[in-house]
């Protein structure tokens, strides 16, 4: 069982490694595909994506979700939101790393975490703990660092950041799959980029059968980049504590990063790195108390659980539960944290 239990844990850490090292190298795929413009890839992206999610639920005969969902007005109007949200975070990012801006569009996603603890504040009423305070302070002392790093408002940044956050907070709410989510958004995507598709060929620009066989299928292949790091971190989803998927996501943007840097050799001016630097502090506070209450939590659920196994013994045994002097002058252990 212990063998079983850790080969599944090692399976799903190399699917959670593969998930987000497929998201950080991906900035690599979209020039790719140029002569077509962002908004043309965009497109593809929608029409393949529900091509190929389609064959793997067909595969699967996993189609029961499909119906309860149609018969639940207010989860399909957020599938519609979702899908909307998620159309203005991959056109704004394909256009970033097509037009030379990918160094701030992984800034979108390291301070995604920050935007998300934000939202939840303002939307949801959360409290927050004290370090997770500073670690939004600092994010935003971060922004303006780098506002005047980049001469401007970093709204790619901002755009992807609280775009992916909404996204987040509205697929909270649906409660489907990864696959199962994506064939939903993808869906009600599809017929508007498939006219979009359709006008570009009847007006002369479109680049699918223009620019040959290859290319072609480049843009077919979007369907398997957008859905594949998906039905891998699914994977991993379930077989590796939160935890460790929390930690895992820093992989995409510091691949997208040092992609932005060394490879595509974007300038970083003395600004730059210190709004970064900002940045990669409000991350670390906020992983190490993520890290501290989860260990404390666990600490806790632990002890009340081998409370109850007493208990239960001792009634089985039909001996009175007498806890022991050390127990009884220990204190009490900390109540659960809030989200």
């Amino acid at each position: 069982m212990a063998g079983t239990s850790r080969s599944e844990s090692r399976t799903g850490l190399l699917n959670g490694f593969a998930a987000y090292g497929m998201w950080g190298l991906v900035p690599l795929f979209w020039p790719l595909l140029k002569p077509a413009g962002a908004t043309e890839i965009l497109a593809h992206r929608m029409v393949w994506s529900l091509a190929f999610v389609a064959a793997a639920l067909l595969f699967v005969r996993r189609w029961a979700w499909a119906g309860e969902l149609l018969r639940q007005p207010r989860r399909l109007a957020l599938v519609v939101v979702a899908a909307a949200v998620i159309t203005v975070n991959w056109g704004v990012y394909i256009w970033a790393v097509n037009s030379g801006h990918v160094v701030e569009a992984s800034l979108g996603y390291f301070i995604n975490p920050l935007v998300t603890i934000a939202m939840g504040v303002l939307l949801l009423k959360e409290r927050l703990r004290p370090v997770q305070w500073a670690a939004v302070g600092i994010g935003v002392a971060a922004v303006l660092v780098l506002t005047v790093g980049f001469g401007r408002p970093p709204w790619i940044s901002l755009c992807l950041a609280f775009s992916f956050a909404t996204y987040g907070l509205v697929k909270k709410k649906v409660n489907l799959g990864g696959v199962e989510s994506l064939a939903a958004e993808t869906a009600v995507q599809f017929l508007p980029a498939l006219g979009y598709l359709l006008w570009l060929s009847a007006h002369g620009d479109a680049t699918f059968t223009a620019e040959g066989p290859g290319h072609a299928a480049l843009l077919a292949s979007t369907g398997v980049v957008t859905a594949l790091p998906l039905v891998c971190f699914g994977a991993a989803a379930i077989r590796v504590p939160l935890s460790t998927l929390g930690l895992l996501q820093y992989l995409a943007p510091v691949f997208q990063f040092l992609l932005g840097v060394v490879y595509f050799g974007e300038a970083m001016p003395p600004e730059r790195w210190a709004g970064f630097a900002l940045v990669w502090l409000a991350l670390v506070l906020l992983t190490g108390d993520a890290l501290h209450t989860s260990r404390r939590a666990s600490r806790t659920l632990a002890a009340e659980r081998a409370r109850v196994r007493a208990e239960v013994a001792s009634a089985a045994s039909g001996a009175p539960t007498v806890p022991e002097p050390e127990a009884a002058a220990a204190p009490a252990a900390p109540p659960l944290p809030k989200p």
